[in-house]
């Protein structure tokens, strides 16, 4: 599938989410991992979400809490590929507090729009939302400190892009710090087939250990893929009916093999790029 493609659909598919305001899930209320979702479910703690605003929990797209898996620090930069209603972007403002600053970058123009309502709600200061592609961050060479995304690398077709446009926005000691969804075995060509899927959050999904390799390729060093939370054939139920799958014949063969994982990573002090 194109990546061109991809994007406009995944542009049609959370502008949706966006303008109707969904009650959250991956890909919304209306497909196959909508609200109560197993892999959107339990992402947050109240403490984390207190005095946020209800939209942007609400259209929470992600599979895991990517601000969890690091120390932020007073006065880094953040940027979150495909920030969309801007939870994980309002996170990480508070963390790094008014002498930092965070970017959160969407394609989606509706998504784009609720998160800057969101902001503008939190009274958060220290936050920008740029649009443009994770293939084509808009921000200089070596201009933030860590870069974080939730559940949005599975939707590229052209991951190595993505993750070296991440290295090349990194300072030298920057570090990586993501939520996506992994595969740890083989995945039936049927369900990798699937537009419905590839606009969620199952079917771009890479190996554990080919996102490891496609870091290590971009330049990274010390990555960690760890899988936190993995999913068993019940799970898939509900997303596999809703592509129209076989669910029967389908969902024994992803039983345990989808799990959500924290990626980590880091770019080399004296590296290039």
């Amino acid at each position: 599938m194109a990546n061109t493609e991809l994007q406009d659909a995944v542009r049609e598919k959370y502008g949706r989410i966006a303008r109707t305001a969904g009650a959250g899930g991956c890909c919304g209320p209306d497909s196959p991992c909508g609200p109560g979702d197993p892999i959107t479910s339990n992402l947050y703690s109240e403490a984390e979400t207190d005095g946020l605003p209800a939209e942007a929990l609400a259209v929470s797209l992600g599979c895991g809490n990517p601000t969890a898996t690091i120390e932020l620090e007073a006065g880094q930069t953040v940027l979150d590929l495909g920030s969309g209603g801007g939870i994980d972007v309002l996170l990480s403002a508070r963390r790094v507090g008014p002498t930092g600053k965070v970017y959160g970058l969407d394609m989606t123009d509706d998504m784009l729009a609720v998160a800057r309502e969101n902001q503008r709600k939190a009274g958060a200061t220290n936050v920008e939302f740029l649009k443009g592609t994770i293939e084509a961050v808009p921000l200089p060479d070596r201009s933030v400190d860590v870069v974080i995304s939730n559940c949005v690398i599975n939707l590229s077709t052209d991951k190595d892009t993505v993750l070296r446009e991440a290295f090349r926005v990194l300072k030298p000691g920057g570090r990586f710090a993501v939520s996506d969804v992994v595969v740890l075995g083989e995945v039936p060509a049927e369900v990798r087939r699937s537009l419905e899927l590839w606009v969620g959050c199952v079917a771009g999904a890479l190996r554990d250990r080919e996102y490891a390799a496609k870091l290590a390729a971009a330049g990274f060093v010390d990555v960690e893929v760890e899988p936190w939370r993995i999913y068993r054939a019940d799970d898939a139920r509900a997303f596999l009916a809703a592509a129209g799958l076989d669910v029967d014949a389908v969902a024994a063969q992803i039983d345990g093999r989808v799990a959500s994982a924290f990626i980590r990573a880091r770019k080399p002090d004296a590296g290039v790029g």
